[in-house]
């Protein structure tokens, strides 16, 4: 089950269904997906993903799911990498809480978000060793990337999962809190990017993945931030952003 809900330009998509440590069945990857099309029709300048109760989500719900029967490519290449697609490629900054649980299509989930603030009591990984699957969501990427190939085809092969702290002193996401402050921490991540400049993020957001897909240089990359600069010159953010730094005052942007 998936709660949405809008405010102050924040978005906030929860997964709702603690018995099952939210855990995604294919109606809620639907659900989820709309959720975020609905966030992007209202306008989010930022949106704060998080799950009620213990866990993120532990993953796909494989609870009646007969591995004989079972059309898994199907699930992975129409629902699951669309929805992540559709997570990553969504314009306005993105956040995540990730406490408890954060396995499979869970880690998934993170790994397409912008900014995930970690509990330290987090485990993130994959249980896929026991199931004779292979990881997947994403994860193979982030971990050689990040990682490397020889800590990463340890955690496949044993299975182990990383911890909050392992998971941010390792570059994999954003930044580490108590567990009783995590949520609080990103809600306010994503309060405070909502009411700034988000025609400027959203442009660095774009080069950000522009430099990740396409492997670009340092000049590249230098190309595409002088058209974006040149671009945000001509909004009404830019110049607020000016006159407010002249005035010595606290600007007031529109995301326009």
């Amino acid at each position: 089950m998936i709660d949405y809900r809008f405010d102050e330009d924040v978005a906030e998509i929860v997964l709702n269904a603690p018995a099952r440590r939210n855990a995604l069945g294919l109606d809620d990857l639907h659900e989820l997906a709309a959720a975020y099309d609905r966030a992007e029709a209202d306008g989010a300048r930022a949106v704060l993903l998080r799950g009620e109760g213990p866990s993120f989500c532990a993953g796909r719900d494989i609870s009646g799911v007969d591995p004989a029967t079972d059309d898994v490519g199907g699930y992975l290449d129409d629902t699951l990498t669309p929805l992540l697609r559709r997570m990553a490629m969504f314009p306005s900054p993105t956040f995540a809480v990730a406490h408890g649980a954060c396995l499979g299509v869970g880690l998934g989930l993170l790994i397409a978000t912008d900014v995930v603030y970690v509990a330290d009591t987090a485990k993130l990984g994959s249980p896929f060793a026991a199931l004779g699957a292979t990881l997947d969501s994403g994860g193979h990427a982030l971990f050689a990337e990040r990682l490397g190939i020889h800590a990463t085809l340890d955690l496949i092969y044993t299975g182990r999962l990383m911890s909050g702290d392992e998971a941010v002193r390792a570059g994999l996401f954003s930044r580490v809190f108590p567990a009783d402050d995590v949520t609080d921490a990103t809600a306010l991540a994503a309060r405070t990017a909502a009411a700034g400049p988000t025609a400027a993020f959203r442009a660095s957001k774009r080069i950000v993945a522009a430099v990740r897909d396409e492997r670009l240089g340092l000049w590249e990359a230098m190309a595409l931030e002088n058209r974006a600069q040149a671009a945000l010159a001509a909004t009404a953010d830019y110049r607020e952003g000016f006159a407010a730094f002249q005035a010595k005052r606290r600007p007031e942007f529109t995301g326009r």
